[in-house]
């Protein structure tokens, strides 16, 4: 197997032998958008794989037999795979030998995801474990390198398919799919890679931009061996050709948390064209490199971008003006790779979709994506709602996960341009008893104030659905597709104090007590859910919504009808439909699960704007 560098965004994987290991020729995009280096090398192909029902493997030499190959990065329960087996499964294990990267300093090895708890070994010596299956992780395997020119690396992954009491979103605790809930992910589920880095090297990056001062931001920690003075952390940062800043800048205790003022570029003619929206989505480039004294340590390559958001009264805001959010509910599903995208083409394309259909953002619902989804969302300006997905119970191992891993995910996604809104809790999920129990309100609003404390430039939307208490915006979920229900609950007949008191949409009061509306934007974050599917599909008998429709005319004409509706109610400042696509038994997507659109994409996407015009509160 020949490892090959190419430039610094990709590299190629040719396998020249004849072993049953051996993948086809691939090209391989970076899986870290916001800290490239090169060279790295990609590990997702084939590998051997075993499942342990029974858990009596404890380390690599207790596995008697290799009974599977699976392609990495596919769970073991989707066709992609090569396994297929939705079984319950809640232990399996992976190995795989690569040709060790050639060069001096550290080796790290890195997993974007595993799904639930996963235990490493490199060489047969055991490296560490991470807990969280949305939430990725390194670790430095160079002191378990040898010279053999190849490196083995053995991966254990527990995740027991009835635990409520962790994060799972969507992800079905029984046998077979039921209601909401669709097939589980197990193991590995994102890229697997290694990376060469010199014995210090940059471990942290976090961007912050500040559009009222016109400075960006940022922090960074160095790894390894922190050299004890004379390290310098050098800046460029650009658009296109133009160069905004060049400087240097001294590190202290291996951290440095710098701002950097861009020139006030004045006029608003001028100032639009450094800010990042959808309609404009302009990026600023970076290159870092890490010096100690006159010997280069590291150099990366990211991005940030110059853009605000805000809550003013009653208004979303983006770059300090009034922005109406149209946003699609997204599960980030494809039918046969589940959680993981096909590949890199396929996240650009649902981005490119949703905009097509007149949608400006996407509420990414009980699951945390890859950040290539991410990145195409930076790069062609899609709004992003970020949701961590739920635990089903509230124990205090369920409160202590729930924690863990969201503090990662911020700190993982937190510079995306992209992501707009935080949402820890989806209908008092895991908190079913928010009204009567101190404990699950005291857990909602401790998990608000940890997220505004972790990133104070967001809004956070405490508990989506219902039963609210601190939050940036009052969201509301209601399924009711009739849109004059919708128009005489919501419209301008309807004193808000009496809709809040008295209107129950889901069964579920929308603000508990003590913690009244205080004048927060309130959105419609999930209604819609008609269903349709040819009759002549597999199971098309089984298919769910909150409505059904039998002809492609009619989704039509009750889509344009409840969206003009909604795009009409004033107290609204945005909305998200349910849902972009199909999603196994879910057929309330306005496309089918292989994205193509179950009616013209041009007509949804004159229904999704046909409010466009309108000049409410919230947008005007």
């Amino acid at each position: 197997m020949k490892l090959l560098k190419v430039d610094n965004d990709e590299v190629a994987l040719s396998v020249e032998s004849n072993d049953e290991d051996a993948v086809e020729q691939k090209t391989f995009i970076h899986p870290r958008p916001q800290l490239v280096r090169s060279p790295w090398h990609s590990l997702n192909g084939l590998w051997k794989f075993a499942f342990d029902d029974e858990g009596k493997c404890m380390q690599p030499s207790d596995l008697k037999q290799w009974t599977h190959l699976i392609e990495v990065p596919f769970a073991p329960e989707s066709t992609r795979s090569g396994i297929g087996d939705t079984n319950f499964h809640p232990n399996c294990w992976y190995e795989r030998e690569f040709a060790t990267p050639e060069g001096d300093g550290r080796l790290l090895l890195h997993f974007g995801a595993v799904d639930y708890r996963a235990r490493v070994w490199v060489n047969d010596i055991y490296i560490g474990e991470h807990e969280g299956g949305h939430t990725n992780f390194s670790l430095d395997i160079t002191h378990a390198l040898n010279d053999s020119g190849t490196t083995k690396v053995t991966v254990w992954a527990h995740d027991d398919p009835q635990d409520l009491a962790k994060p799972r979103g969507k992800q079905d605790w029984q046998l077979k799919p039921h209601s909401i809930w669709y097939p589980r992910t197990s193991g590995i589920w994102q890229t697997v890679w290694v990376e060469r880095v010199g014995k210090t090297y940059l471990g942290h990056l976090c961007w912050h931009c500040d559009f009222e001062r016109w400075e960006v931001a940022f922090e960074a920690a160095l790894a390894g061996d922190l050299p004890t003075d004379g390290v310098q952390i050098r800046m460029k940062l650009s658009i296109g050709d133009k160069v905004l800043a060049n400087d240097s800048y001294d590190v202290l205790n291996g951290e440095i948390n710098r701002r950097i003022a861009l020139g006030d570029p004045g006029i608003d003619d001028f100032r639009n064209e450094l800010l990042w929206s959808p309609e404009k989505p302009t990026l600023i480039d970076a290159e870092i490199e890490v010096w100690d004294n006159d010997r280069l340590l590291d150099e990366v390559k990211s991005y940030t971008a110059m853009r605000m958001v805000s809550i003013q009264r009653d208004r979303f805001m983006l770059n300090g003006r009034p922005y109406y959010l149209r946003l699609v509910l997204d599960q980030g599903y494809w039918p046969d790779t589940l959680m993981t995208p096909p590949s890199d083409e396929a996240l650009r394309r649902d981005v490119e979709l949703i905009k097509a259909m007149g949608f400006n953002g996407v509420r990414k619902h009980q699951k945390i994506e890859d950040p290539r989804f991410l990145y195409w969302a930076d790069v062609l300006g899609l709004l992003v709602w970020e949701e961590m997905p739920s635990a089903y119970r509230f124990t205090r191992k369920a409160v202590e996960r729930m924690t863990h891993e969201w503090t990662e995910v911020i700190k993982r996604d937190s510079s995306h341009p992209c992501i707009v809104a935080w949402v820890p809790f989806n209908e008092s999920w895991g908190v079913p008893n928010l009204v009567e129990t101190a404990a699950h309100r005291n857990y909602v609003l401790a998990m608000y104030h940890l997220t505004k404390t972790l990133d104070p430039t967001r809004p956070v939307i405490g508990n989506d659905g219902w039963e609210s208490t601190d939050t940036d915006i009052l969201a509301i979920h209601d399924y009711d597709t009739k849109p004059l229900q919708l128009l005489r609950r919501y419209g301008p007949e309807m004193k808000l104090s009496d809709m809040l008191n008295h209107k129950r949409p889901g069964g579920r009061i929308l603000t508990l007590d003590n913690y009244p509306h205080q004048g927060q934007p309130v959105m419609l974050t999930e209604f819609g859910g008609i269903a349709y599917a040819p009759e002549d599909e597999p199971n098309a008998d089984k298919a769910w919504g909150y409505e059904r429709c039998w002809s492609v005319s009619e989704l039509e004409m009750k889509y344009s009808a409840l969206l003009e509706t909604v795009n009409s109610i004033e107290l609204f400042s945005g909305f998200c439909y349910t849902q972009f696509t199909d999603t196994f038994q879910e057929a309330n997507g306005l496309l089918y699960s292989d994205r193509t659109p179950k009616f013209p994409i041009e007509a949804i996407r004159a229904a999704t704007l046909s409010g466009e015009g309108f000049c409410t509160p919230s947008r005007c």
